[in-house]
């Protein structure tokens, strides 16, 4: 349907007209905004009510919210408020127009290097969703070499790990026998960042940790 059909559009007939239009579409000429649409734009005197013509209101907030982003300083200075004149309406896009030949992003469209930080910031957020949705306390008992191990040396050496989604907590010696005492320690992880296994042995049991611990156990494995 031209745009030259849309006639009276200050009157109920000329809005019923244009709500029926734009039933299912975004703009005048589909998805993406065009002359048409600030033609039209430009000819509605006001913004139709939303209860009476919900798709006109909605097309008139969409085209509204274009021009008003896409256009600050352009066009020779010519403006758009919310019931400017057709002519100036008109103006401003034929000026954008002149000055990108190939009508690309005029209306403010996304460009390769904005679509990349968008969608760098939608895998950021699940990412981050991903990593906290699932966590897990641990009890471990830490074994010393003998009864001659330092243990506040061994208990320094085991917190001194640090890595994202780990958490020491408490922890407390328990006699073993033979003058030999372990350490029992709690620690809370992160499932997708933490593997207990992993740490166990590629930390805890390796240089230079390895001068205290002789071995870990894990005692409790709980999901919170």
């Amino acid at each position: 349907m031209a745009v030259v059909t849309f006639t009276d559009l200050h009157t109920e007939a000329g809005l019923k007209a244009l709500e029926s239009f734009l039933s299912g579409k975004t703009y005048i000429s589909g998805n993406q905004i065009t002359k048409d649409d600030v033609k039209v734009y430009a000819a509605v005197s006001a913004k139709p009510s939303a209860d009476l013509y919900p798709n006109a209101s909605k097309w008139y907030d969409c085209v509204a919210s274009k021009l008003s982003a896409s256009f600050p300083g352009k066009a020779a200075g010519v403006g758009i408020s919310a019931q400017a004149p057709a002519a100036e309406a008109v103006k401003v896009f034929e000026a954008a127009a002149d000055e990108d030949d190939d009508d690309l992003d005029l209306f403010g469209d996304e460009t390769e290097e904005e679509k990349k930080a968008a969608e760098e910031r939608e895998q950021a957020k699940a990412s981050t969703k991903k990593k906290e949705s699932g966590k897990s306390s641990v009890l471990m008992d830490v074994k010393p070499w003998d009864d001659e191990t330092d243990m506040k040396k061994l208990e320094e050496a085991v917190r001194s790990v640090e890595m994202p989604g780990l958490l020491w907590g408490a922890s407390k010696l328990v006699p073993v026998g033979y003058g030999i005492k372990k350490m029992t320690i709690m620690l809370t992880i992160v499932d997708d960042l933490v593997s207990v296994d992993s740490l166990i042995e590629e930390r805890l049991t390796v240089e230079p940790i390895n001068e205290y611990v002789q071995s870990c156990d894990i005692v409790a494995f709980n999901k919170i």
